[in-house]
């Protein structure tokens, strides 16, 4: 079973990273007023790397959809050849 279910390995190296040094941070300045700030960066970092996976999912989708189109194209060019050489 995967960590995490992202197909790039490096998210999930970065996922690990992130949660780490704001773990190892709060560990060395405890929590102070600065937790704050590193909890902003941790949000940003997280809100990354869900954006890139739904990048991802979105270019899987789109070229799902340009092979469909390539297809019909192919699948109308054969047939319309076929009907010019018995028309013809």
């Amino acid at each position: 079973m995967k960590l995490f279910k992202s197909s790039d390995p490096w998210t999930s190296a970065v996922i690990l990273l992130t949660l780490g040094l704001f773990s190892l941070s709060l560990a060395v300045k405890g929590f102070t007023h600065e937790l704050f700030l590193e909890g902003g960066v941790f949000l940003v970092s997280v809100k990354l790397i869900l954006m890139a996976r739904k990048n991802a999912a979105l270019e899987e989708r789109i070229e799902r959809h340009l092979n469909q189109i390539r297809e019909l194209l192919t699948a109308n060019a054969t047939r319309a050849m076929k009907e010019e050489n018995i028309g013809g």
